[in-house]
């Protein structure tokens, strides 16, 4: 099969004919209909994600059709089939408390064992999958990958998001502009940073009520003047020192601060300030990931349209387009997300 090959960091990807994955007894084969390009594979590509090593083939926010099921396989045959970036086990005490996001024994394509820049990715505990509902293009459905997932969970499952309240979002990347639509969906008010002025004009076309540039000064002080008094819930997502301490210094009293961003490599420890998080009685919570039971609420709230997805996507391409789009990410990128659609160029 075609495969996009890591064999050095900061290089562009290799595309070679490598071995159709073996077939878990526990999960399925897929033929890949889509997979997302995320920066989570930027990191792993420019060699700062502990887990990724030359060899691997990257890819995690996939979907496709089951060609292959194990004989302890959940789904069979022709199944057309979303995936979680986190495969978990299903039985530690992690899973049986409903925290599978957490599980100890997770799995992870596309960052220890072969992903899905390939034709074909092998899935172990395919109990994790979720059906693709007929209304939801592959595109979409891949352009979901970890980033709408991920900020799913960080709304309703960290921050306990509710209607009326200011939310903050930087950084306006997949999982930024993931968190401003679903944000919208559940009645906040959004206010929006970066510092690409293009992707602030897209993000309040999408409805974003407000949009501060970074470079314009202090981005706390900008966004407690436009709230009267700071935002309610606040979403760093981009995993860097500046925007995490101003995604903590603009909340309110009694605020939350959800750090969605990857800290890895030289960003994994950061000077944080904590003097704003005393004094302000701020709630900090981390996540990573979304278990895969909150799949149908998720996909409920997209197949009923009450949320739009499709602006997400920004450009679909081949998959010897890869290589541009991870070394894209090493500065400001235009808006939108790619997602691989042809796996054949």
């Amino acid at each position: 099969m075609r495969a996009a090959v890591l064999r050095e960091y900061n290089a562009p990807l290799s595309i070679e004919d490598v071995a159709e994955p073996a077939c878990p007894e526990d999960g399925v084969v897929l033929k890949v209909m889509a997979c997302g390009v995320c920066r989570s594979d930027w990191h792993g590509w420019t060699g700062e994600h502990p887990r990724v090593k030359p060899g691997q083939i990257g890819g995690h926010e996939y979907c496709g059709e089951v060609v292959e099921a194990g004989p302890l396989a959940t789904h069979k045959l022709g199944d057309k089939l979303i995936a979680p970036f986190i495969l978990a086990c299903g039985t530690c005490p992690s899973c049986q408390e409903g925290n599978q996001n957490t599980c100890p024994n997770q799995r992870l394509p596309g960052f220890i064992e072969p992903g899905a820049f390939a034709e074909y990715v092998a899935v172990p505990f395919d109990h994790n999958l979720a059906h693709l509902p007929e209304n939801l293009s592959p595109t979409v459905a891949a352009g979901l990958g970890c980033r709408v997932t991920t900020a799913w969970h960080a709304l309703t499952g960290r921050a306990a998001l509710q209607p009326g309240e200011w939310l903050a979002v930087h950084g306006t990347g997949g999982i930024g502009l993931s968190t401003l639509l679903l944000g919208i969906a559940m009645g906040a008010r959004v206010i929006v940073v970066d510092i690409v002025e293009e992707k602030l004009i897209h993000a309040k076309g999408l409805g974003a009520e407000a949009a501060v540039n970074a470079t314009d000064g202090d981005v706390a002080a900008k966004i407690k003047e436009i709230t009267g008094g700071g935002a309610h819930v606040s979403v760093e997502a981009l995993g860097l020192p500046v925007t995490t301490n101003a995604s903590i210094e603009c909340l309110r009293p009694l605020g939350r601060h959800v750090q969605v961003g990857m800290p890895v490599g030289h960003t994994a420890t950061m000077e944080i300030n904590m003097s704003a998080v005393y004094l302000g009685n701020l709630a900090l919570y981390g996540t990573r990931g979304m278990p895969p039971w909150k799949y149908p609420s998720l996909l409920a709230l997209i197949t009923s349209g009450r949320i739009d997805m499709t602006p997400l996507i920004a450009r679909e391409i081949g998959l010897s387009g890869v290589s541009d789009e991870l070394a894209a990410f090493n500065g400001p990128t235009p808006p939108g997300v790619a997602v691989i659609t042809d796996f054949l160029s």
